[in-house]
């Protein structure tokens, strides 16, 4: 006996039958616009989001990443193994994760937080875009810690949701950060912390 899936898949290609080839998709939709000075835009909507936001000059981002951890009373942090070795600053105990050497979700979970880059940034929606490229490391990482830090740098900013899919392969496992993990599916009250960290803090590195 044939199991549902089967059934299902079955009617429809009974349905479409007379209509072997598929209608073409439009592929005219609005690939720019004009949003302004992006960094500012992006930096006022990611704040929006109740996350914390620094702009801060590249030469003392080292500084400034030593005071977010400090502020944060921070003593153990987990990073991918190809973070820039000169991030990692301030007295913290730092576990690096990389291919053949994944933590455990035990350690991830009991770390202070989660020390990343990202791929591209959308000024618009306020989003970070992370693809598991460079400084980014598996998804894992930034969904079981309860504080991400992530450094976003001014090139990587885009407009529009267009603009950043245009720099993104799709084939590579992709993550859109838009603030803090929160949810208001229950009873419509906001639930921080349930689909990853409570708490965001970037770094707009120009």
């Amino acid at each position: 006996m044939a199991d549902s899936r089967d059934v299902v898949l079955g009617r429809i290609r009974k349905a479409l039958a007379d209509r072997p080839h598929p209608p073409e998709v439009r592929r005219d939709y609005e690939r720019a616009r004009d949003v302004g000075d992006v960094v500012p835009l992006f930096a006022s909507r990611v704040a929006d989001y109740r996350a914390v936001v620094h702009r801060v000059r590249d030469a003392v981002l080292h500084v400034r990443i030593e005071e977010s951890l400090r502020g944060r009373q921070a003593r153990k942090m987990v990073a991918p193994a190809d973070v820039p070795g000169w991030w990692r600053v301030g007295e913290v105990v730092w576990s690096l994760d990389g291919p053949g050497h994944a933590l455990s979700r035990a350690t991830l979970d009991r770390s202070d937080g989660v020390l990343t880059g990202c791929a591209v940034a959308i000024a618009e929606t306020g989003t970070i875009v992370l693809d598991a490229g460079e400084a980014q490391g598996r998804r894992a990482l930034t969904l079981l810690p309860d504080y991400h830090l992530c450094v976003v740098r001014e090139s990587q900013i885009v407009g529009t949701v267009p603009e950043a899919l245009a720099r993104l392969n799709p084939s590579r496992p992709l993550t859109f950060i838009s603030g803090p993990s929160a949810t208001s599916d229950i009873e419509l009250d906001r639930v921080e912390g349930v689909h990853g960290p409570r708490n965001l803090e970037v770094l707009v590195v120009g």
